[in-house]
């Protein structure tokens, strides 16, 4: 087995969304030399993961939400949205979007999503300081070994950097891990005799997958499994081609997205918290029927004060405002039952917290109803099989017990996510599993346990040693702990945070110019009741806030000198009737952590951030 081995490095599991935006903020973040490795298993889906690559998305899959929320970062609201109209190379773009002026509210193909990732990526590259440097790498990550102050990651044809000759099985070196390996596919086993077979579609998001949804005859009959946004998104396929021939969609929950306004924009509102349980917990029915009924008053109350709020997303906002109360209410829910709670009622939740674009919902709702093109079924699918016709044969039985058979030309599979990481297919989710240093979430059973910046833990609740994660292995702990349910668990919004948090936390325990212990200067800091000292605290946190979101390398380095003044100055103040001084690592630890909680504040919407943060107008692009 080869070892490679040099400077101080992060290698980052996954270059899909989570893990470019990490690597992304690890190139702004760090003050000191270091190597980034972004650790790549299928290269074909670098800079964009299986939701956004090229070939696995046609240009009528848009995203779900609206252009003007898929900036990469929340302190730069309309980052994406200047470089689709400003930036982005459209010379193989087709007509329906050469042309288009993209705006806040409208809609945008998620292929070009890549390109994007892609750009700021090498653009974090040019601007990186003196000796960060990133080197992306193929390979799949198969295993880690946790030292004392560092991991090894095992490797199985790692190419270093990507498309050089590759290495059987290797290790890698790293101060630091990040894992973001993204999704983890649920087994279709009630389609386990047709997985090869042609007219069988397991991952619609691929290339093969896109080709033979438009390879089906015109009049044919199409079956998708599901009725949520990947549903929909291969009816529009379809729909948009001018298919002719009837649409199954299947799902148990028989629920489909609702459209958003079309000037609809993000809003957090502050409704009264939800009274959700009495002095105990009562059991599920009694649960169920207190939140129904505060739901309805919630709605109401809503509607009454904020009138200029659409009926669509009403319970959108809704949902936002209890965000902050329920990790105390799921607190004192017995595990069995939440876990319960959430598989019977993660679904609705989703439904009632997330819409889809009006470009993807409109098409397909214009072919449902009776007599429609699109027939929506409600109702579990128990078998697929081959006919001797060469068609497929699906068996769905419905919520009252009654089977029904359909027969298709093309099923396609949206079946979903395995939540369960103990079935996942993944072999280092297995050995870390296996060897204890990863631990499924307890409380909800989905994803695995991380402390409150994303370090994974043990069983014992302690960090497995220096590797943290991101996105969707964190979907547990996000509801939990933030309050998410459904798709927000581990979406765009929170590997935004996710993102920010790994990438200042990870630097606060490998570079020398900060001390990582020093939490009780952090928290001095925080509850200073010196007017003079809170002064001097709020404005350095606010230039190093500047500093972390700031793109071009010079004006990085130009406020990192102001703040070294500062700092020096807290220092000072701090000291006064101290017994010992804090150190100037110790300061500039807290100044930072206390940059990255402001960085990350959910309570309030992306545009409303950067206005908090004084950022408007301080935030310009590179060039």
């Amino acid at each position: 087995m080869k070892s490679f081995d040099q400077l101080r490095r992060v290698v980052v599991v996954g270059a899909g969304l989570a893990g470019v935006a990490t690597a992304i903020r690890l190139l702004r973040f760090a003050r000191e030399p270091v190597q980034v490795v972004l650790l790549e298993r299928r290269p074909e889906y670098r800079n964009a993961g299986v939701a956004y690559q090229r070939e696995s998305n046609h240009w009528h899959h848009v995203f779900n939400i609206q252009a003007g929320r898929m900036s990469a970062f929340r302190e730069d609201v309309d980052d994406f949205i200047r470089w689709a109209n400003h930036e982005a190379d459209r010379s193989d773009w087709p007509a329906d979007w050469r042309d288009h002026e993209f705006s806040e509210s409208g809609p945008a193909p998620r292929r070009i999503y890549h390109d994007y990732l892609e750009d700021r990526l090498a653009e974090a590259v040019r601007e990186a300081g003196e000796g960060v440097t990133l080197v992306e790498a193929d390979g799949e990550a198969v295993d880690v070994d946790v030292f004392d102050d560092h991991a090894h990651v095992v490797v199985e044809g790692l190419a270093m950097p990507a498309g050089s000759p590759a290495t059987e099985r290797a290790l890698l070196r790293a101060d630091h891990v990040v894992l973001a390996t993204g999704l983890e596919t649920k087994y279709p086993a009630f389609a386990s005799e047709v997985l090869d077979h042609p007219a069988f579609v397991r991952s619609p998001y691929s290339p093969s997958g896109i080709q033979r949804v438009l390879g089906v005859r015109g009049d044919g009959v199409v079956a998708i499994i599901g009725s949520l946004l990947s549903a929909y998104d291969s009816a529009t396929l379809l729909l948009r081609r001018g298919h002719e021939g009837a649409i199954h969609m299947i799902s148990g929950s028989g629920l489909t997205p609702r459209t958003y306004p079309a000037d609809h924009r993000h809003q957090v509102l502050e409704l009264p918290p939800p009274q959700l349980l009495g002095d105990t917990y009562e059991g599920r029915e009694e649960f169920i029927r207190r939140f129904r009924e505060e739901w309805d008053r919630a709605c109401a109350l809503l509607t009454r004060e904020h009138p200029d709020v659409s009926p669509v997303v009403v319970t959108e906002r809704v949902a936002k405002s209890w965000e902050p109360y329920l990790p105390a209410i799921l607190e004192r829910i017995p595990t069995d039952e939440l876990r319960a709670l959430l598989d019977g009622y993660g679904t609705l939740l989703a439904v009632l917290r997330v819409s889809a674009m009006a470009y993807t919902t409109d098409i397909v709702d214009a072919a449902r109803g009776e007599n429609g093109q699109v027939v929506l079924t409600t109702g579990r699918v128990r078998h697929v099989e081959a006919a001797d016709s060469g068609k497929l044969v699906l068996t769905v039985v419905t919520p009252d017990s009654t089977t029904r058979t359909i027969e298709a030309d093309l099923v396609v599979s949206n079946f979903g996510r395995e939540t369960n990481y103990e079935r996942a297919d993944s072999k280092l989710w297995t050995s870390l599993l296996r060897k204890k240093l990863a631990v499924v979430h307890q409380r909800t059973g989905r994803g695995v346990e991380v402390d409150p910046c994303g370090r994974l833990l043990g069983p014992d609740g302690a960090p497995s040693g220096p590797i943290s994660v991101v996105g969707s292995p964190r979907e547990g702990d996000e509801i939990v702990r933030n309050g998410r349910t459904g798709a927000f668990t581990f979406n765009l919004a929170a590997i935004k945070n996710h993102s920010v948090e790994v990438a200042a936390t990870t630097l606060h325990r490998i570079e020398s110019c900060f001390d990582e212990r020093a939490v009780d200067v952090a928290e001095a800091l925080s509850r200073a009741a010196d007017p003079e000292l809170r002064e001097a605290a709020t404005r350095s946190v606010d230039l190093e806030v500047r500093r972390m979101a700031t793109r071009p390398r010079d004006e990085r380095e130009s406020l990192a000198l102001r703040l070294e003044g500062d700092l020096g100055h807290v220092r000072d103040l701090l000291a006064r009737g101290a017994a010992t001084p804090p150190s100037d690592r110790a300061v500039r630890f807290a100044v930072s952590s206390a940059a990255t909680t402001k960085l990350t504040d959910l309570s309030v919407t992306p545009r409303e951030l950067r206005t908090a943060l004084g950022l408007e107008g301080s935030v310009e692009p590179v060039g």
